[in-house]
């Protein structure tokens, strides 16, 4: 959280001063906070809480903490200071505090006012009016106030027991300043909460003071005597005493810091920031639906209906997988752990991944096929394989044209399946390997591996398998294809991008021409416009090419049942309206 707490106390001689004030810093410490203005490597304490570490280090002190009446300085003159420390909170060779965040290398740096000139003014402008003009009704509690220019700021006013201050108390005030204004709204329920606790436990201390102090010399009958004193010698007289005094607490900065520190991680941490979408995605709907129908149909099932489900069929769900072996993987043996690690590894694991292994030419084939909604069949032996092989090749499609048979020991046509897994032995049809609407990959073993390859090299775990990628449509290297193929192997080959930001690439993508697919179906089956005018539209949407159209078709097999509907209605409805009337 980008923002600054501080305590601030209402001084009768100078007015609204600020004690001590804790920021955060995302990179190395300023100057006279950091390594370079070091005296000594003596660390004087450490304490642990939240995961942050807090220690205190002998450094020069800098001119920001009252050490110097150099003009230069933000802070305040030497000779605006109270004698008996009523407007400091650090002695003049103190170091400060430092906290060190781990979990994100965030430090959290105490003193009594920041080393900046702009945000000193900051500070000291929040301060004054924190204690002066910007105060609630009866002068104790909380407020908001602020501007764009100057940072808005949470302050929450409160008072202090001294027996020797005039009307036996002093006013204090924390504050938490920030530029973000929601942020900040947002926070006032924490805020208050744990400010209050801070200055509960202050007045606790500060009350056990006082009373004990006015058993041992009552201030009331005494003052009572010197009414008649002029004010002004009496105040002269009665420099405001320190905090730690007042609260008889010697590590209370200490303390302040600690907190102050983990109210700034702590509320920073509990806020973060969300992308609203509006609108379901068309993954989303899909989604949705088929989770409906599942819960439909285990509602209807009988126990008697599941046993006498035949077996020789596969299992087949759009957009999800259910994996179902051969017999000779469940004869196999129980293998041992070197084995079963590094079957782990002889798996997909990106598109990228995949690009690699199979090559560029034979991966744009592939592609090429799923994306035109074409039967993509594996041949292999290795079930794990197959089945990454289809998780990784389904994020190239919108989650309704997805419909998987994992892995089968018949050969399933293509209305049933766009992703077959095949055991070795299967025989396909001629009709199909000839086919320019299927492709086919076989998986075989290598005629040159390494037989002990490396267990933690990924490469290496697939070098024991040779992919032959063949079609009875190859396509051409230099054709054009499909628009967001190019896109999406563009994506692949850019280095710079990592994993994660390619599949975040490959969600826009599939948005993008799943919006242009609502358009095209839109303009084609619900308004059933000309070809002429369609044509123009394919033109305007940047789809007017032979496989872009094949593709928008495919797709268009992929959109929820929910958006069709509503279409419909739609549409429905203005003629209806008029035929009542």
């Amino acid at each position: 959280m980008n923002a600054i707490v501080a305590l601030c106390h209402f001084c009768e001689l100078h007015g609204p001063r600020t004690l001590f004030c804790t920021e955060v810093l995302h990179s190395p410490l300023p100057q006279g906070a950091g390594s370079g203005d070091i005296s000594g490597q003596n660390e004087q304490a450490e304490e642990e809480e939240g995961g942050i570490q807090m220690s205190s280090r002998i450094r020069s002190h800098s001119p920001a903490e009252g050490a110097s009446a150099d003009s230069s300085s933000p802070g305040p003159k030497k000779s605006d200071m109270c004698e008996a420390s009523g407007c400091r909170s650090l002695a003049g060779g103190h170091p400060g505090y430092v906290s060190h965040d781990k979990e994100t290398s965030i430090k959290y740096v105490s003193h009594q006012h920041p080393n900046h000139p702009q945000l000193f003014s900051i500070v000291r402008q929040a301060c004054v009016r924190s204690l002066s003009c910007e105060v609630c009704p009866g002068r104790e509690g909380p407020i908001f106030f602020g501007d764009e220019q100057h940072g808005f700021v949470f302050s929450h006013t409160f008072f202090i027991k001294d027996s020797l201050a005039r009307g036996f108390q002093r006013w204090y005030s924390i504050i938490t300043i920030m530029m973000d204004r929601i942020y900040l709204i947002n926070s006032w329920p924490f805020l208050l909460g744990k400010i209050r606790g801070i200055i509960d436990e202050l007045q606790g201390k500060a009350l056990k003071v006082f009373e004990a102090e006015q058993f041992g010399c009552p201030q009331r009958a005494q003052r009572m005597n010197t009414a008649f004193t002029p004010f002004l010698h009496q105040r002269n007289g009665n420099a405001a005493r320190s905090l730690t005094s007042l609260t008889n607490d010697e590590n209370l900065w200490a303390c302040l810091h600690t907190s102050f520190a983990w109210l700034l991680k702590a509320c920073g941490s509990r806020l973060t920031e969300k992308l609203l979408e509006g609108a379901p995605t068309e993954d989303t709907l899909v989604q949705m639906e088929k989770l409906a129908d599942l819960k439909e149909e285990s509602e209807g099932w009988d126990g008697s209906e599941e046993e006498e489900k035949p077996s020789s069929q596969p299992d087949v769900v759009e957009g999800q997988e259910l994996s179902k072996c051969s017999p000779e993987t469940s004869l196999m043996p129980d293998c041992n752990s070197w084995n079963v690690a590094h079957r782990r590894l002889s798996v997909f694991r990106s598109l990228r991944h995949m690009r690699q292994v199979l090559g560029a030419s034979a991966f744009r084939m592939l592609a090429w096929h799923v994306l035109m909604g074409n039967q993509v069949i594996w041949k292999a032996r290795d079930v794990d394989l197959v089945q990454s092989a289809f998780d990784v090749l389904r994020t190239m499609l919108p989650i309704g044209c997805v419909r998987i048979i994992p892995y089968s020991d018949q050969y399933e046509e293509a209305y049933r399946c766009n992703f077959l897994g095949l055991s070795p032995h299967v025989q396909i049809p001629p009709h199909i390997l000839s086919s320019e609407f299927a492709v086919l990959v076989e998986v075989r073993a290598a005629t040159r591996s390494s037989l002990y390859p490396t267990l933690f090299d990924d490469e290496q775990s697939l070098n024991k398998y040779e992919f032959v990628v063949t079609s009875g449509s190859p396509v051409a290297a230099d054709r054009v294809g499909p628009t967001i193929l190019n896109k999406i192997e563009a994506a692949l080959t850019n280095q710079n991008l990592s994993v994660d930001v390619v599949d975040q690439c490959l969600v826009c993508l599939k948005e993008e021409w799943m919006n242009k697919v609502k358009v095209l179906f839109k303009f084609t089956k619900v308004d059933s416009r000309p070809k002429e005018d369609t044509q123009k539209l394919l033109s305007i949407l940047g789809a007017a090419e032979e496989d872009n159209v094949k593709l928008l078709k495919f797709w268009m097999t992929g959109l929820s049942k929910t958006y069709k509907s509503h279409l419909m209605s739609t549409v429905r409805s203005p003629t209806s309206s008029e035929s009542r009337n």
